[in-house]
């Protein structure tokens, strides 16, 4: 068995997205519709012991890094239990979480203990009207409260924000000033079209060229980092900043080339790219009854026929344009 994956065309496969639910307490403008989305049945997710196997599967060959994402993954109930789980699985070397820091807080001291790698926290304002109308919930507070916990905790954090226009353009700035102090990362990301009811916008106007511009407009001695191995961002500080910053672009996929990440879906479907529709359902093989060897006879299949980018996955979609997706059922 090989001790590192690489897709058809040569690229590692080390980074596992990995989506615990599909539900989110936040119902935010750029993820899903006002009125959410239809959730899966709780027997069609995963289960734990799926989840634990299914890493189990991935770590020998070559799966090192892994993100608990959602939805929002502090809905799950009893979530810190898989978490312990997880970081005793042999061959895991890093467990990072994805989460909007509503219900976090109270998990950090453990997280903490248990060597969590990292948290990116969604934070795409630090407006609290603005907030409401993003996310469509009056939660500032608790989200701001765990960004504080995570500095006092010392817990790497990275700021996502999602740049949209007329929603937080305001905000970029102010976001990248929170790096003056603090030793974070705040990541400005192309607006994607994962909404759950289609594009915002005939075209995507603020790219990762345009907000670059933007910043760079008004902090000129912006010095450019360098990007760590497969970085999905182009990497930036302020000089005498304590942080830095970063902008992603996940629109525009400029990215590809150094892809090392796959996808598992809340429901178990395998997502070699985040444009492609689901190229397997591991969920339904565990159920069938399928050894380990057949499974990771399948996952192999699934990495040596990868799309080489984005743009070809989304060509070789069957369900449709990427847009009838929510984020919330990706993962992100």
């Amino acid at each position: 068995m090989p001790s590192k994956l690489f897709d058809n065309h040569g690229r590692p496969i080390t980074y596992l997205r990995l989506a615990v639910t599909d539900r989110c307490n936040l119902r935010c403008f750029y993820c899903m519709p006002e009125e959410g989305i239809r959730y899966l049945p709780k027997k069609q997710l995963l289960t734990f012991e799926e989840i634990e196997r299914l890493i189990k599967i991935m770590a020998p060959l070559g799966i090192s890094k892994i993100r608990l994402t959602g939805g929002e993954p502090f809905v799950r109930n009893d979530l810190m239990k898989l978490i312990r789980s997880i970081v005793g699985i042999e061959g895991v070397k890093d467990l990072h979480i994805t989460t909007n820091g509503i219900l976090t807080t109270p998990h950090l001291s453990e997280l903490k203990s248990l060597g969590i790698a990292s948290v990116n926290l969604s934070l795409d304002t630090l407006d609290r009207e603005r907030f409401k109308v993003i996310t469509r919930r009056d939660e500032f507070e608790k989200t701001w409260a765990t960004l504080q916990s995570l500095i006092e905790n010392q817990i790497p954090v990275k700021i996502n924000v999602v740049v949209m226009e007329g929603k937080n353009i305001d905000d970029i700035l102010p976001l990248v000033e929170l790096t003056r102090k603090a030793a974070i990362s705040v990541r400005f990301i192309e607006e994607m079209p994962f909404n759950g009811e289609g594009n915002h916008y005939t075209s995507l106007r603020w790219t990762y060229t345009k907000i670059m511009d933007y910043i760079r407009a008004h902090y000129p001695a912006l010095e450019r980092l360098a990007d760590p191995p497969h970085s999905t961002s182009y990497n930036y500080k302020v000089p005498g900043y304590s942080g830095d910053i970063g902008v992603i672009a996940a629109f525009s996929r400029t990215f590809c080339g150094t892809c090392n990440r796959i996808r598992v879906k809340a429901q178990g479907v395998l997502k070699t790219c985040l444009y492609d529709d689901g190229v397997l359902n591991i969920r339904d093989l565990m159920r069938e009854g399928k050894s380990d060897a057949q499974i990771t006879e399948r996952l192999l299949h699934a990495f040596n026929n990868r799309p080489l980018n984005g743009f070809e996955a989304e060509e070789k979609r069957s369900s449709g344009a990427p847009a009838i997706e929510s984020m919330s059922t990706i993962g992100g």
